[in-house]
């Protein structure tokens, strides 16, 4: 067919039309093209063209455009289908493997950039791994229950003046919950505290002598082991069935009872053979993703600790788990449990004239908590457990999303800078004909392959500092290799990063003008670009929050350990065990006193410790119980050289002594006498049923946490106790424990002979916010040190533009102190903004922080003043290095190039 001249209107072939006449449907004209194969879509489009006029001045345009679709569609048969397949993806395999080769000749002509670029993000990509192995791990705890839906731990909920929440209740709930609640479908008990023999014992098989001091005891009804779902190696969930029955876990068994069946076999705790225990069963040891890490459960068949203590509301000791029957409401049994107070705790106040009851009924109430939050506590609930913080969890995530933001803003910014440098290459290529959508892929492939071979490196850095990480953190992370999803999430991360860190750089590139590379206005832009400067300001404010986190968090854990707590826990020797001694007790402490470099020894269960025994009591002042609401004090027992022993203050009265009136005495802290409204307590009698003198009180020291009010706190005398505090001269400390061992081994010489540091065993109640201040200044350095590579190879970069500039001042008589201020002084104004919007925000982090803490340190200008100048130093340091070899260069050598 004779064709007229390929002149078109819209691109399509075979249109000759006049401006005013109306062409077919343009969708219509493109899918043609699309699906019909070349030898015949030139062809055939231009016949139906020809067709198409005439049609439309016979039958009109509407008429036309329909008859044309139709002969399109008519094309869709197997002989017109282009077959695209080979010739596609031969096509597009040609264009990656252009992109891949240019990709590569990039990374090999631009060493520092591309070991800056892939070094930074594979250091903030190894810091982000770590921490979703951290936060992943956190999140794991307790999700191993097959019911765990269902499972609920019982808790008191206090919305009075000072609020709390706590899981310590009556030995009686777990009945009511038995008889009162249709919902429970199972219900148990635990003693997790230090209470009697949990905790810690002596253990021994019966048939041997030698006794080991073992950790991990808990009291446990029968009915907890079927409601943790605990599997069993020997026995099985009616372990606990019969009284004074035991369960050790596997580890134990295979350490006492090696190669035997350890179950009907007779334990001894604390050399207490008028009690022994049988082994019920041997349970599992517990998996490191719960919150319960026991190696023995004391039953509490038949137990009964004092006559009445079982049925009655007096003394909270028992965590009560319940689990539910499938079809139950948690919300709804919530709001009935509120008749456990109304109906049982209520009355037995009131029929005991406790004035305390208004109060009960007004503020105290009662919750369930699942089984998966307990770990990480999201309520709030006080326990005796171990707990993660969701507070870190969310911290150390945000570290890990600004640490990933500062690396691809290290890309975005070199990548952006060294534009000058891509625009002759882009230039060419809009010359040429390639498009701009061809130059975004082009680009997008770069960075993917950066991101790519990133994660590569990361996962190596990761791997090597592991070990390193868990030993800090007290964890054991893995990198999950095993797991069918973590190959696959590593390589769509490494997609997402590569595609998201370049897409800016893509567009802003790919989007050069041929005649702006010609007319050499590029690589001044570049080297002003306002949003490289807001990428560095947002850098530096968040290194700057960071360090002053760091600052902070040291500071406060610098004033726990040493400031005035109201105790000397310097050169205190804890000797453990000695509730073993019985009726040696005195003698010990009486030859442990006649050692050369001992000053003095008292023998108690109650230290201002963690791993010591509580016990609180409510008490009245005499004659008041009916009228007055109780104070709720720490009850300890002491002897009459306890108070001179720790170092603590009397500040008004007298300390116990030997005088036979002193077993009815009883020293308070101030707290105390503030709560019982005795402003001149000395004389006054108090009761808790036993009446007391006050004869002294004692400054008041923390025996809790820094993080809550010093609370009420009584010693009354009593002989006796599980430790030994022997107060030790200075420097006496390396001969006195071999000396206290000789003794020790004198009196029991089938008892390994067990001490610890006072200092020691109070740092370690801190350990987890020591061991986060670690972690959070690991983190910190690391973010700073991407930041600094970052700015780095950007100062090389602005070095490289301004050569010209720099060489001709240096011509001209600009000393090498006009060409370093010219180089840093954008930098340190950079910084010096940094510094003001991160100063309010790193102050506002740093309070809510320390909020939580009663006893903390002042957050004082002089911690932000360090950070800004540290900044400013680091900023200056970092890019001193390209501004002095700048200075120094030749200014001849440069201007001969140009």
């Amino acid at each position: 067919m004779e064709r007229d001249s390929k002149n078109s209107v819209g691109g399509h072939a075979g249109m000759t039309h006049k401006p005013h006449q109306q062409n077919p449907p343009t969708w219509a004209i493109r899918f043609f093209q699309w699906f019909c194969n070349d030898h015949l879509a030139d062809a055939a489009l231009g016949d139906m063209l020809e067709l198409y006029d005439r049609r439309r001045a016979r039958l009109g345009k509407r008429k036309a455009d329909l008859l044309f679709i139709c002969n399109v569609l008519f094309f869709l048969q197997p002989f017109a289908i282009r077959r695209r397949s080979e010739s596609t993806s031969h096509h597009t395999l040609a264009m990656y493997k252009n992109y891949f080769k240019i990709t590569w000749r990039t990374m090999s002509r631009q060493k520092m950039y591309t070991g800056i670029t892939v070094g930074g993000l594979a250091l903030g990509l190894a810091t982000c791994m770590i921490i979703f192995l951290y936060v992943r791990n956190e999140l794991s705890y307790d999700k191993r229950y097959a019911d765990g839906n269902h499972i609920y731990r019982f808790y008191n909920d206090y919305r009075g003046a000072q609020a709390e929440r706590w899981t310590s209740t009556s030995p009686v709930v777990a009945q009511i919950f038995k008889t009162d609640y249709p919902e429970v479908e199972k219900v148990g008990r635990l003693v997790p505290q230090k209470w009697h023999q949990a905790g810690s014992n002596l253990f021994r098989r019966e048939d041997r002598v030698e006794n080991t001091y073992e950790e991990g005891f808990a009291y446990a009804d029968n009915e907890l082991l079927s409601i943790l779902e605990i599997p069993f190696v020997e026995g099985n969930i009616n372990a606990l069935a019969k009284p004074n029955s035991i369960v050790i876990s596997k580890r134990i068994a295979e350490k006492y009872f090696p190669n035997e069946e350890a179950m009907g076999k007779t334990v001894i705790l604390n050399d207490d053979n008028a009690r022994p225990y049988t082994i019920g069963g041997v349970m599992e040891d517990f998996a490191a993703h719960t919150h319960l890490h026991y190696d023995f459960f004391i039953t509490l068949t038949n137990a009964e600790f004092w006559p009445g203590e079982q049925t009655s509301w007096c003394c909270f000791n028992y965590d009560t788990y319940v689990k539910l029957r499938p079809d139950a409401d948690p919300a709804a049994l919530t709001l009935k449990l509120q008749s456990l107070r109304d109906d049982h705790l209520l009355p037995y106040l009131q029929n005991n004239g406790d004035q305390s009851a208004a109060d009960i009924k007004k503020n105290h109430f009662f919750g369930l908590q699942p089984v998966r939050d307990i770990y990480i506590n999201t309520a709030g609930v006080s326990d005796e457990l171990h707990h993660g913080d969701i507070r870190y969890v969310w911290l150390f995530s945000g570290i890990a999303v600004f640490i990933l933001l500062l690396a691809c803003i290290n890309f975005v910014n070199l990548s952006t800078a060294k534009s000058a440098n891509r625009a002759k290459e882009v230039g060419l290529r809009k010359v040429v004909g390639s498009v701009r959508g061809y130059l975004v892929r082009q680009f997008l492939t770069e960075s993917v392959v950066y991101s790519l071979v990133s994660f590569a490196l990361g996962v190596g850095m990761v791997t090597l500092a592991l070990p390193f990480f868990n030993a800090l953190a007290g964890k054991q992370l893995a990198l999950p290799w095993t797991t069918l999803w973590f190959l696959p999430m590593l390589l769509m991360a490494a997609l997402v990063v590569g595609i998201i860190a370049g897409l800016y750089p893509a567009f802003y590139l790919s989007g050069f003008k041929p005649v702006d590379v010609l007319k050499g206005s590029l690589s001044k832009g570049s080297r002003s670009s306002s949003l490289r400067g807001a990428l560095v300001v947002f850098q530096f404010t968040t290194s700057i929050v960071l360090i002053v986190g760091t600052f902070v968090i040291n500071k406060q854990m610098q004033f726990i350990l040493n400031s005035k707590i109201g105790f000397d826990k310097e050169q205190v020797v804890i000797v453990q065990g000695t509730n073993t001694l019985g009726e040696q007790r005195e003698t010990f402490k009486s030859e442990v006193l006649q050692l050369a470099d001992v000053e003095h020894v008292t023998i108690s269960s109650y230290l201002p410790v963690s791993g010591t025994n509580r016990g609180q009591t409510a008490f009245w002042k005499e004659g008041r119980s009916k009228e007055d609401v109780a104070v709720y004090a720490q009850e300890w027992s002491v002897d009459e050289d306890y108070i001179k022993t720790l170092g603590m203050n009397i500040t008004m009265g007298r300390d116990f002594d030997t005088r036979a009136s002193d077993a009815t005495a009883i020293i308070i802290n101030q707290a105390m006498a503030k709560d019982l409204g005795l402003p001149q307590p000395i004389g006054h009698r108090i009761t808790k049923g036993q009446v007391y003198e006050v004869i002294g009180v004692v400054e008041d020291f923390n025996f809790e946490s820094m993080k809550g009010q010093i609370r009420s706190l009584c010693f009354v005398l009593e002989r006796g106790g599980a430790f030994a505090s022997v107060k030790v001269k200075s420097s006496a400390m390396a001969s006195v424990i071999p000396a206290l061992n000789k003794v020790w081994q004198r009196f029991m010489p089938h008892q390994p002979f067990r001490y610890a540091f006072m200092d020691e065993r109070y740092a370690r109640m801190y350990a987890d916010v020591d061991r986060t201040g670690k972690i959070f200044t690991c983190f910190a350095a690391l973010a700073i040190v991407v930041a600094c590579l970052g700015l780095f190879a950007l100062s090389a970069f602005m070095v490289e533009q301004r050569g010209k500039e720099i060489s001709i001042r240096l011509v001209m008589g600009a000393s090498m102190k006009n060409i370093f201020r010219l180089l840093t002084q954008n930098v340190v104004g950079l910084v010096l903004i940094s510094f003001v919007i991160a100063a309010p925000l790193s102050w506002f982090m740093a309070q809510q922080w320390l909020k939580d803490y009663t006893y903390k340190t002042p957050l004082s200008w002089d911690v932000f003043a360090i950070a800004g100048v540290l900044s400013v130093l680091i900023a200056m340091s970092t890019v001193s290095y390209h501004a002095i070899r700048a200075a120094m260069t030749n200014p001849a050598n440069r201007l001969r190039s140009e």
